[in-house]
């Protein structure tokens, strides 16, 4: 069972939430806080998996709730479900530790699938999130400077899962085009992480947007 705390300062969205995700049986609401201080408070007396998080809130927002939950509850994952999906917000969110940001229009089931995602430590983001990411960063991909020590020494099979990943390929579509094994896709993806000390697939397509003519003629 997978415990989820909701905060939202809306009482009506909560509910709302709260029924539809209550009908998964792998999920059970375990609380609910009207803003991030209130949420703190019961992340330690509840202990969930999984907080779903707004971000414009009264008294503390969804991205210092996040950065604070990232800071003292570092096993607990925080999905970030708003209506806002300007740039600042996204990015923001993502670099003080949200796993993933979805807006509130997403569809139940695939709520409850991200849900399970990020419970298990993949990112999700919502259709259009990553476009945003890649946007935001592209001015650091124009500035014509040489790839870091760490990106050239990258095998050639990491570097092209690599560019897959900026691209917005999924583990499944790398794996059909390398023909190689998903689960082969996987430790490549775990090594770049590490080689590049990068948190997740996420950052891992933002760094390589940056330098996406590299790697496209590396091999």
């Amino acid at each position: 069972m997978i415990k989820v705390l909701l905060v939202d300062d809306q009482h009506l969205i909560r509910q709302g939430l709260k029924t539809l995700l209550e009908l998964e049986a792998d999920l059970e609401i375990v609380g609910e806080a009207e803003n991030g201080e209130s949420a703190l408070k019961l992340i330690a007396e509840l202990h969930p998996d999984v907080v779903l998080m707004d971000i414009r809130m009264p008294v503390m927002d969804g991205v210092a709730t996040t950065r604070e939950i990232h800071r003292l509850f570092s096993g607990i994952k925080v999905l970030v479900l708003t209506t806002f999906d300007d740039d600042e917000y996204v990015t923001a969110a993502l670099q003080n530790g949200a796993m993933g940001y979805l807006l509130k229009d997403t569809p139940s089931e695939e709520l409850a699938f991200a849900i399970r995602a990020v419970y298990k430590g993949y990112t999700q983001l919502g259709p259009g999130i990553v476009k945003k990411l890649l946007t935001h960063f592209s001015p650091h991909g124009a500035n014509n400077s040489p790839p870091p020590p760490s990106l050239s020494e990258l095998t050639p099979r990491e570097k092209e899962v690599l560019r897959l990943i900026a691209i917005g390929a999924t583990n499944k579509e790398i794996a059909q085009q390398l023909y190689i094994s998903e689960g082969t896709v996987k430790n490549h993806v775990t090594n770049i992480l590490n080689r590049l000390n990068l948190r997740d697939r996420t950052q891992a397509a933002i760094f390589a947007n940056s330098f996406l003519s590299y790697l496209e003629n590396s091999n």
